[in-house]
């Protein structure tokens, strides 16, 4: 069971490292700046690669499980944060006032007002890039989903006696 826990945990590190490589790619080259939604949906990918990574690395099978397990429930956790972004952009729910235009001007000053318009960022209800109808948070959505239950299904399976 060393073996296949040890694989899944480098499938692991290396499909999230792609997800975020991906996201620099776009920010970087592609000149699409990420909403604060889209940077939060980050961290759980970070997470998720040093976990596997202490998961293919330690020799004992109980500690193997449990860090693909903490890797899988980050990638869960990023699921969750990909869901609420998906429900901004489809206008399901409200956003975060700090980028989808929540903020209440009636007592801003002018000068407070250029401010905001020059440091506003990218808004999270308004998708950057839609692929084959479907935005980068709904793909990040299935991915995370996806490969963190696959991550918890085999850190999750014990030997046949």
């Amino acid at each position: 069971m060393g073996k296949t826990l040890r694989t899944a945990a480098i499938l692991v590190a290396l499909i999230s490292a792609a997800v975020l490589g991906g996201a620099f790619a776009f920010q970087i080259w592609g000149g699409m700046a990420p909403c604060e939604l889209c940077v939060w949906q980050r961290y759980p990918h970070g997470a998720a690669i040093a976990l596997a990574l202490l998961a293919y690395m330690i020799p004992v099978t109980f500690l193997q499980r449990g860090f693909l397990g903490l890797a899988g429930l980050a990638l869960l956790a990023g699921a969750v944060i990909a869901a609420f972004h998906i429900g901004v952009e489809q206008k399901w729910w409200e956003g975060l006032p700090s980028c989808s235009g929540g903020t209440n001007i009636g007592n801003m000053s002018i000068d407070d007002l250029k401010k905001g318009v020059v440091d506003a960022g990218p808004r999270c209800d308004e998708p950057t890039r839609i692929l084959f109808g479907l935005s980068m948070a709904t793909y990040n959505f299935i991915i995370s989903l996806v490969v963190g239950l696959a991550a918890l299904s085999v850190a999750g399976r014990r030997k046949k006696s």
